[in-house]
């Protein structure tokens, strides 16, 4: 099976450079017919889907180890069950499958949801020494009288520690 990059590179190949089924097989070294097939054929290859079959899958058992999982997730990680108690517990319910069958699918299931959240989430990375400047308002008390004054803040989120300076305003021109 070829890899879309593969068969995208025939297409062009064929449509774009007119190059002929025989020199395409050569330079791409596939066979004349799988040439043929994707640079004058309008089909592109589908990714097969291959649905888990077993205990697990197809029972009780799988929805119950997921909502356990799901369950467990709201607790503190000290008080969540472990592979082993889950085993036990499937047993005590009438579980036939073994050890290692709920160990795989609790490991499957926790790599989906790693995965499900690192399309969600971007990690934020904060390098020792960046810092993030920005001009704000604070209040600042003089004679007894509340003022706005406007303030340069810069602030480093690796150690969380922030300075701010007063300056007579936000913009850079200097006023006399």
């Amino acid at each position: 099976m070829l890899a879309m990059s593969e068969v995208n590179c025939i297409k062009t190949l064929r449509n774009e450079k007119g190059l002929s089924i025989t020199e395409i097989a050569k330079i791409m070294q596939v066979n004349w017919r799988t040439a043929k097939k994707y640079g004058d054929g309008d089909q592109l290859p589908q990714e097969k889907t291959h649905l888990k079959k077993g205990m697990m899958y197809d029972g009780k058992w799988g929805e119950i180890v997921v909502d356990w999982l799901e369950e467990d997730l709201k607790l503190k990680k000290k008080l969540r069950r472990k592979n082993k108690k889950i085993f036990e517990d499937l047993v005590k319910e009438g579980f036939q499958g073994s050890y290692r069958t709920v160990f795989n699918f609790i490991q499957e299931w926790k790599v989906a949801q790693e995965e499900e959240a690192d399309k969600v989430h971007e990690r934020l990375a904060h390098p020792e020494g960046e810092a993030q400047v920005d001009f704000g308002i604070m209040e600042a008390v003089q004679d007894g009288e509340i003022l706005d004054v406007h303030a340069l803040v810069m602030s480093f989120p690796a150690s969380n520690t922030a300075f701010a300076v007063p300056m007579p305003s936000e913009s850079n021109k200097r006023t006399i």
